[in-house]
């Protein structure tokens, strides 16, 4: 199995990153840091894709992941 994509968007409004992917259903999720929301992939993917009854192909008991983040940002221009 190829690596499973996750897609990472910061909300400016709430300051978290926030987590999608079409690989892993049912998975959204959030966390202050790029660092922390890894952390929580760790875990959640693998029960994820256990709760809908996906059992990835892979040659050892690595399953990559690939987080793949986004953020828009401006900064102030000197006048």
């Amino acid at each position: 199995m190829s690596a499973i994509r996750v897609n990472a968007l910061w909300d400016p409004d709430a300051k978290v990153w926030t987590a999608e992917s079409d690989d892993v259903p049912g998975l959204v999720t959030e966390a202050d840091t790029v660092e922390a929301l890894t952390e929580k992939l760790r875990i959640l993917i693998p029960e994820l894709l256990e709760a809908n009854g996906i059992t990835p192909q892979t040659d050892d008991d690595e399953l990559p992941f690939d987080v793949i983040a986004h953020r828009h940002d401006s900064v102030r221009l000197a006048s």
